[in-house]
C-alpha cells in the first residue's frame, strides 16, 4: 500500500524517511522533523495500521517493507536518509539489509534486531478493556487505563490513538487494533535473518535510561550492521526525540551531514 505521510522542509534537499514506533504515528515525529527540516526533506509515514495509513493483515515486518518500497516509489524516491523508532527501527534495519542501494545511511533509535518477550501485553490489555468499556468521554478512557499502565507518559501517548466517533457519540481506536495485536509475538521478534547484512554507514541511537538496550547487544549490532556507530544518549530513556529533542536532532544532523 501507499502510506500516509508529512513532509517538512525544501523538496529540493536530501531526503530524510522517519518511521515511527509501536502505536506511534508521524504525529509523534513532527516536532523534531521540523528542526531537522532545516538540512533536509523530512518525510514521515505512518505504517500500515497506524494513524492515517490504511488497515491491512497481516501486520509483518515483511508487508511494511514492501509498502515503504511502495510509497517510495510513488513518491519517486531513489534513495535516502533512512531512520526508525522501536518497531520503525526494526522496520528500517530490514529494509537496509534488503535493498541497500535506496539507503544511503541508516539510523535506527533505541531498538535492538533481536527478541524482546511480552514487553506490550499490558498496553494491549487497557486498550482492550476500553474498547469493551464503550466510554463516552476521555477522562473514562484515562481511569480505566491508569489500571494497567504506570507511566504517565506512555499513557498519554496510548491515548493519542482514542479518536472520536464521527457525530461525537463515543470513541474508537484509530489504529487497527486487532491485526497489530495478531502480530504481536511476531512483532516482538528480531525481523533479520542471521545472513542479512547493511554494509554501509548505519547509527544506532540509545537511550541510557532504555530497557531496550543493553551493551551486551553491541555484538548483535556489529553483525547485521559491521559499519555501524553505537551512541547512548545518557540521560533519555526510550524516546530520545522528546526526551531530549535537542542533543538527538544535534546527533542526527551531524551522523547524517559528515563527508
Amino acid at each position: 500500500m501507499e502510506l500516509f505521510f508529512r513532509e517538512f522542509g525544501d523538496t529540493a534537499k536530501a531526503k530524510l524517511v522517519v518511521l515511527h514506533g509501536l502505536l506511534g504515528s508521524s504525529r509523534n515525529w513532527q516536532t523534531a522533523a521540523r528542526d531537522l527540516a532545516d538540512d533536509f526533506h523530512v518525510i514521515c509515514f505512518d505504517l500500515r495500521n497506524h494513524g492515517e495509513s490504511a488497515h491491512a493483515s497481516p501486520h509483518s515486518f515483511e508487508a511494511m517493507c514492501v509498502d515503504l518500497l511502495e510509497s517510495l516509489e510513488a513518491l519517486g524516491i531513489q534513495s535516502c536518509f533512512l531512520m526508525g523508532h522501536s518497531m520503525g527501527g526494526k522496520v528500517a534495519g530490514k529494509f537496509a539489509c534488503e535493498n541497500p542501494g535506496r539507503v544511503d545511511r541508516l539510523i535506527v533509535v533505541d531498538i535492538v534486531p533481536k527478541t524482546y518477550p511480552k514487553t506490550h501485553d499490558d498496553e494491549f490489555l487497557a486498550m482492550r478493556e476500553i474498547e469493551k468499556q464503550k466510554i463516552r468521554f476521555r477522562s473514562e478512557a484515562e481511569i480505566i487505563i491508569e489500571g494497567f499502565v504506570d507511566d504517565w507518559s506512555l499513557r498519554k501517548f496510548l491515548l493519542t490513538n482514542l479518536v472520536r466517533l464521527q457525530g461525537g457519540a463515543g470513541f474508537r481506536w484509530q489504529i487497527n487494533l486487532d491485526a497489530i495485536e495478531a502480530a504481536l509475538r511476531d512483532l516482538e521478534k528480531s525481523p533479520l535473518s542471521d545472513d542479512q547484512r547493511f554494509e554501509d554507514d548505519s547509527l544506532f541511537l540509545m537511550g541510557g535510561k532504555s530497557n531496550y538496550y543493553h551493551p551486551s547487544d553491541d555484538a548483535k549490532i556489529h553483525h547485521h550492521f559491521p559499519l555501524s556507530v553505537i551512541e547512548i544518549m545518557e540521560e533519555s530513556g526510550h524516546n530520545p526525540h522528546f526526551e531530549s529533542r535537542g542533543a538527538f536532532v544535534g546527533i542526527v544532523r551531524e551522523f547524517l551531514l559528515r563527508e
